[in-house]
């Protein structure tokens, strides 16, 4: 077995330097970067085609392009959807530097732009299971109570599903919201959430991209089973300075940016909720010094050494604030990161990474001096990543790398507050480990119409007791791929992947709570194994406009988490106790239409699938559903652009109730009630469905430097009462009789917001 396992190894080595070895004819090699021209930010997937041709590239995550070819005579093709195409003739006899800037569209697009890519990208690319959206596309979607919101425009995807009633948690193909890792600016977020799941933590003003990966996982990225969201925020405009910012009933934003120097840029992002400000006016006395808001904060420096170096800089705080006279909570996340950019040669692109990425939360209660307690908890991360780039031609890339994280956990400090509290403290140790990756993949073109992917991953976990690493464990996390496009319009895909997660969540909740808290593998709790395979069929229709897409996946789950009925998860020093053990699956169909053009624009989604578990002294040793599982969700999304000034957009989703374990019967112990309850999640919640609706009317014209508009939104706009949670319980004059209570949070909810851009 070892001497096949190293063949196994000796092979993939040599099939990646094989793949890689250039051709004995002499080359030469185009590369830049490619911005929008009035602002200068990095356009991210903008395409270079040779005219004529299908061989050609994509820019990478900061804009950078290459492309080597043979000495000769090309027209290069730039494009990027909302920007108008450029050609350019060159004569190709030495390497050459071409930054190319593209300018956007004369009209204005308020169409819901779902992918930055070409427009038949998602079917002649590589990566499947993958979803691009654009701060043009977020803003589109109705928002809840005006407030624009990344999360829950990528909830209308076809296999993302909201984890509860309003909630900023999502799961992808039955996975649980902790197995999504969540990045901004490569900085691990480890609580997306605010005002308790509402909202989200990211600002759209200050977003350039966001891609989401549902099971194509590239190598670069680890730690998680379902899915990982990359988030980029913006650069700065190095051309003028300018401001965007907005004016909502429950909070407003302010966004500045400019050129600093010839060089340099920067961009700072804040935003704030004021509902606190409005409780003065409350005619409940326990209310008026009442303490409920959030903010948050986004900054970016941007610094062009030379044509060969860059340095970025971005830094994220955010907060959560809720207070009363007896009790209070507040949770947060910071995240810093320092980024250089080198060019060893035309062909070879580099990045290096710094990461710092911090969360906590502070519960305090403040019932009597005696009784006054505490509790605190949180996770800190230091990482650093070298990922590296290499395109020897259009027909072969190879991308390398490493990634460390140091992790510190904080399980929980917490008791009585001051002399005379009777509370007693506890205060579990800091806990420590360290993880490590490597990786490389491949990416190849077969007689012009099969496409090749492969990689792997190996990853390391270790912890650390008394300073010293412990109990190391390791996986091996190959990645494959296969595309055979047909022609422009259609092509079949297929891929399979291994993901592993060493840090696990502890929660009794499937949507997730500020409280929740973060532990890590050991001897005694083994990573989780997620295999997944997929397969695709993508197809676009006239001239593009319209582009079809249907999606099967499986995935199979090893030692799945869980935790016992009842289970103690705060400040508990045997944790491992409470955890149980098993395995898992889902499978499920995924089929999405999308038109791209014209004034109506928007998608239609499906997603049909399963997804269960297995688990030692769990519900008997019998599969059970998962937390997750709704076999049923539609999202329809659209947008219409009435006028060049007035827009309307609409969005309807539907899904099978979320799977609960309800009491089925009960016995009597003296004067006690006990109830007895059903199998684990043997029963649902009635089917969650929502309308939201909003019109968008500008104010200005499209060439004035002060721009402005009116947006009015209404969330749930014919009022459904969709349960939160379900309460059982009993008549106070008669013990013996039990009554089911439903609970809702929103019928419909208005929203106006002004914002404006100079």
């Amino acid at each position: 077995m070892a001497k096949r396992k190293k063949q196994i190894r000796l092979l993939f080595v040599a099939c990646c330097i094989a793949g890689c070895l250039q051709a004995q004819e002499k080359k030469f090699t185009i590369s830049g970067n490619i911005k929008d021209g009035s602002n200068g930010e990095d356009l991210i997937g903008a395409e270079v085609v040779i005219a004529g041709t299908r061989t050609g590239t994509v820019s990478n995550a900061y804009g950078y392009y290459s492309l080597s070819l043979p000495p000769g005579d090309y027209t290069l093709v730039f494009s990027y959807i909302g920007y108008t195409g450029k050609e350019m003739n060159i004569a190709l006899a030495a390497d050459q530097r071409l930054n190319v800037g593209l300018s956007a569209a004369s009209r204005e697009l308020s169409e819901i732009i779902v992918s930055a890519e070409r427009k038949n990208a998602h079917v002649v690319k590589t990566e499947m299971s993958t979803e691009r959206l654009s701060a043009q596309s977020i803003k589109a979607v109705p928002a809840l109570m005006g407030e624009v919101d990344v999360i829950k425009a990528i909830q209308l995807l076809p296999g993302v599903q909201s984890t509860s009633e309003g909630s900023s948690g999502f799961s992808v193909r039955g996975g649980g919201h902790d197995q999504n890792l969540l990045l901004l600016d490569e900085a691990t977020v480890y609580n997306g959430s605010h005002l308790m799941g509402f909202f989200s933590v990211f600002n759209n003003d200050a977003i350039k991209d966001v891609t989401l990966y549902k099971g194509d996982i590239p190598a670069s990225f680890g730690g998680r089973l379902s899915s990982l969201l990359d988030i980029r925020t913006r650069d700065g405009n190095n051309q003028r300075y300018s401001a965007t910012g907005g004016i909502g009933l429950i909070s407003s934003r302010l966004t500045v940016e400019g050129p600093l120097g010839s060089k340099a840029s920067a961009i700072v992002s804040a935003r704030r909720t004021y509902a606190d400000l409005f409780l003065v006016f409350t005619r409940d006395e326990d209310l008026k010094n009442s303490t409920l808001y959030f903010y948050d904060m986004n900054a970016k420096l941007n610094f062009r050494i030379d044509d060969n170096n860059r340095l970025f800089l971005a830094g994220y705080s955010g907060r959560d604030r809720f207070g009363t006279d007896i009790a209070g909570m507040a949770f947060g996340n910071q995240t810093a990161t320092v980024r250089w950019n080198h060019i060893f040669s035309p062909r070879l692109f580099s990045n290096f990474t710094l990461i710092g990425s911090f969360y906590d939360y502070y519960l305090r209660s403040d019932i009597s001096s005696q009784l006054n307690q505490e509790l605190k908890s949180g996770l800190e991360d230091y990482g650093f990543k070298a990922d590296f780039s290499y395109h020897p031609n259009p027909s072969h890339n190879l991308k390398f790398g490493y990634n460390f994280i140091y992790h510190t956990f904080l399980p929980g400090e917490g008791g009585g507050i001051g002399e005379e509290s009777i509370v007693g403290r506890v205060a579990l140790p800091k806990e420590y480990a360290m993880e490590n990756a490597v990786y490389l993949t491949h990416e190849t073109g077969i007689a012009g119409k099969l496409k090749l992917k492969y990689g792997l991953r190996l990853s390391s976990f270790q912890n650390i007791d008394d300073g010293k690493p412990s109990s190391f464990l390791w996986q091996a996390e190959p990645r494959a791929g296969l595309t055979y496009i047909f022609n422009d319009n259609y092509s079949v895909k297929a891929t399979y992947s291994r993901t592993v997660q060493y840090i696990q969540l502890a929660s009794n909740s499937s949507s997730g709570s500020p409280l929740d808290m973060w532990f890590q593998a050991s001897e005694q709790v083994k990573p989780q194994l997620c295999d997944q395979w997929a397969t695709g069929y993508f197809r676009n229709f006239a001239d593009n406009e319209y582009e079809f897409s249907a999606e099967v996946y499986y995935k199979h789950l090893q030692n799945v988490v869980d935790f016992k009925d009842h289970a103690n998860l705060m400040i508990n020093e045997h944790l491992e106790q409470e955890l149980r053990f098993g395995k898992g699956y889902a499978y499920g169909l995924e089929l999405m239409l999308r038109k791209t053009g014209g004034p109506l624009s928007g998608w239609l989604s499906y997603t049909l699938s399963k997804s269960r578990r297995r688990i030692n002294d769990i519900n008997e040793g019998n599969w059970y559903r998962s937390p997750y599982d709704k076999p049923h969700n539609i999202s329809i999304v659209g947008s219409y652009e009435l006028s060049p000034k007035l827009s309307v957009s609409a969005n309807w989703v539907y899904a099978d109730g979320t799977p609960v374990t309800y009491p089925t019967g009960r016995f009597q112990v003296e004067d006690t009630y006990v109830p007895i309850y059903s199998g684990r999640n043997e029963y649902r919640y009635p089917a969650y469905h929502r309308l939201d609706l909003s019109i968008t009317w500008q104010l200005s014209k499209p060439s004035q430097a002060f721009r402005h508009e009116l947006n009015f939104s209404l969330y749930n706009a014919y009022g459904r009462k969709n349960v939160w949670t379900i309460l059982f319980r009993q008549e106070e004059a008669q013990p013996d009789i039990s009554y089911a209570e439903k609970i809702y949070l929103f019928t419909y909810i208005p929203s106006l917001t002004w914002n404006f851009t100079f």
